[in-house]
């Protein structure tokens, strides 16, 4: 279990450094990831463009990992989330699924949101 927990937090990491190669080394190539607001990416070479073009413009700022349970090839995370996006500042809870492969690699990801107002200390 703490191998995956340590993949889950180098993916969710990578955001905050922007580091392209260690979101890609915890992806399996056949990675099905799902955004917490729609949009979904079937494979790589899609997450990839995705992480591209996000991090061009836009940063995250946190992304902590507050609890994690484990069941077969499973593992779910309750995380808080924090970005900058077109120079607005935002942030919300939220709970990921995740599945990885034989190889250890996540090869689906799906996240959902919850969002509180007045919640977030920057917001006051």
């Amino acid at each position: 279990m703490e191998q995956r927990e340590n993949i889950i937090k180098s993916c969710f990491n990578s955001w905050i450094s922007k580091d392209r190669e260690a979101f890609k080394n915890s992806l399996s190539p056949e990675i099905t990831y799902i955004e917490s607001w729609g949009p979904a990416y079937g494979n790589i070479d899609e997450c990839m463009a995705w992480f591209d073009e996000w991090n061009k413009a836009n940063s995250v700022i946190k992304w902590e990992i507050e609890k994690f349970w484990h069941e077969g090839d499973a593992s779910l995370c309750q995380w808080y989330f924090q970005c900058e996006c077109n120079g607005v500042r935002d942030g919300f809870d939220g709970v990921s699924v995740i599945k990885f492969d034989g190889e250890g690699k996540i090869i689906y990801l799906k996240e959902y949101q919850s969002k509180l107002p007045n919640h977030y200390p920057y917001k006051k």
